[in-house]
């Protein structure tokens, strides 16, 4: 098991101080810190490699496109793809979820098919849905969130009556950012499986915290950003089973992506090219090798167990302050926890937590539906990664606890 007080002296950001406290950085579901060894990587390609990629005949380009495709092979293994050319470099989970909305959906669903989702979808994975709906004349259905404050996560015993075989695409989140629950996802992608449709799952939230394996879950598709698991900003995947991104036509066209091309018409490559149209983010893809390594040698089974733990902790901890509302599960929390304090808006409460050095996320955290289904507008949300340490919920809650004694009056 890794020693989590050196972890932390892998991260040259967080030895600062704000507005003269020591920083307590609790904002790892919007975005994680970067190790040394992704800075080092990522400086080292932009001194010593930095060339554009494919079809350069000189060293710089062909080390460059070694290290650009060297990174597509690492993360199909850091993932267990079945091989390299299942993995799509896209900037971020964003990008990947709108890619097979916009392709695969455009290319197969039409008037009368159902697109399944989840009531606690981002809104990247809730509005290309809406979009592809739209223009092809599908429909939206939704699993339910269950109890007040979704403690119970989702209805599962609402998939009978939901997932019928009009459904074609079941697209749902591995971990929520702002309910701090996992969904069974491999036993959701076998029940969508068992209809005849095709499962997306975004794994954001779940990829930089735990073991993500493709083969395991039997998901169609799976999509993630580098920032998020201590890797680059601007660079993430989304996996798809091979046969099915050959099918499926190219969203964006432009260089790199075609095989013959005619005044006329144009011919393209198989995937994952045909999914990168234009110049790619070749060196932040070595900077997601990178993370990719720097996770592996910490242990993703022990940082899940260290992210859960704090978590947890977290949420009992805050339980002690008087009137909050802590969304999502008592137990079998993932790495956040998200909460209400009476009568103090979620805004002011990450600006007064700043003031104490302790950084979070106020708002309602792309989740607006589920925010109104709840009853709220907003939410604050305090996050953990392998950085963070118990001494730090110590500083959060003193600090929730200065915030609720000021608006006491």
């Amino acid at each position: 098991m890794p020693a989590w007080s050196s972890v932390r002296d892998d991260f040259p950001t967080l030895h600062q101080s704000v507005h003269g406290k020591p920083l307590v950085y609790l904002d790892n579901a919007a975005t994680a810190h970067k190790p040394r060894a992704v800075i080092d990587a990522l400086s080292h390609f932009y001194a010593r490699d930095n060339s554009n990629v494919h079809r350069g005949l000189h060293e710089l380009s062909m080390r460059a496109t070694d290290g650009y495709e060297g990174a597509r092979t690492r993360v199909a293994r850091f993932i267990n793809a079945a091989a390299p050319e299942e993995i799509v470099f896209t900037r971020g989970t964003t990008e990947a979820l709108n890619l097979v909305a916009a392709s695969w959906g455009g290319a197969h669903l039409k008037a009368g098919d159902v697109i399944l989702l989840t009531e606690m979808e981002h809104h990247s994975n809730l509005i290309p849905w809406q979009q592809i709906a739209q223009r092809t004349g599908a429909t939206l259905r939704f699993v339910p969130v269950l109890g007040a404050d979704a403690e119970d996560g989702l209805d599962l015993a609402a998939l009978d009556r939901l997932l019928t075989p009009e459904v074609k695409v079941f697209a749902f989140t591995h971990a929520s950012n702002t309910l701090g629950v996992a969904n069974p996802a491999a036993a959701l992608c076998a029940r969508a499986r068992a209809v005849g449709a095709i499962s997306v799952v975004d794994a954001a939230q779940s990829i930089g915290h735990e073991l993500v394996d493709v083969q395991v879950l039997g998901c169609d598709f799976l999509a993630f950003s580098g920032h998020k698991m201590a890797g680059p900003t601007g660079i993430g995947a989304l996996y798809g089973r091979r046969t099915l991104l050959n099918a499926m036509p190219p969203w964006q066209t432009g260089g790199g992506m075609v095989a013959q091309v005619e005044y006329t018409h144009a011919t393209w490559k198989p995937a994952p090219e045909r999914f990168e149209a234009g110049t790619p983010n070749f060196a932040d893809a070595v900077g997601l090798a990178a993370a990719c390594d720097y996770l592996d040698a910490l242990d993703r089974t022990a940082i899940a167990r260290h992210d859960h733990e704090l978590a947890q902790l977290a949420a009992d901890r805050l339980r002690e302050l008087p009137g909050i509302r802590i969304l999502g599960p008592r137990t079998q929390r993932t790495s956040l926890v998200s909460f209400a304090l009476p009568d103090v808006h979620a805004h002011d409460v990450v600006t007064f937590a700043d003031q104490d050095g302790v950084a979070l996320r106020g708002g309602h955290h792309c989740n607006q539906p589920l925010m109104r289904k709840l009853g709220l507008t907003s939410t604050a949300r305090a996050s953990f990664y392998v950085y963070n340490t118990a001494a730090e919920i110590d500083a959060l809650v003193a600090s929730l606890r200065r915030i609720q004694k000021f608006f006491a009056g």
